[in-house]
């Protein structure tokens, strides 16, 4: 067994100084699975207020999409496989088109 998750790639999480914002596929994506509300408030279970304040300050640079996306985003994406020590291990597979991330 290994310590380290099986990924593609490896992506290193940054501080911004400004939340990006979600794009609206992937606001549409997350209501439609119950993880935000009709208000446009997030509810990311186990996720923390808190946390979660934080994670919208952070980014990757997602090697799927070929662009800068907020933390929020990449965590809800079907790549997102674990984050550790302010890495990301992303699956790296294709999305289909209307996929939150």
């Amino acid at each position: 067994m290994s310590d380290v998750p099986e990924a593609k790639y490896l992506v290193t999480v940054k501080n911004v100084e400004k939340a990006i914002k979600l794009d609206e596929v992937a606001k549409a994506e997350l209501h439609s699975v119950g993880m935000m509300d009709d208000k446009g408030k997030l509810k990311l279970k186990g996720v923390s207020p808190k946390m979660l304040k934080r994670m919208k300050l952070e980014a990757v640079d997602c090697p799927v999409l070929s662009k800068e996306v907020g933390f929020v985003q990449c965590y809800v994406c079907s790549n997102f496989h674990s984050r550790i020590s302010g890495k990301v291990y992303c699956k790296g597979e294709p999305l289909q088109l209307g996929q939150a991330s």
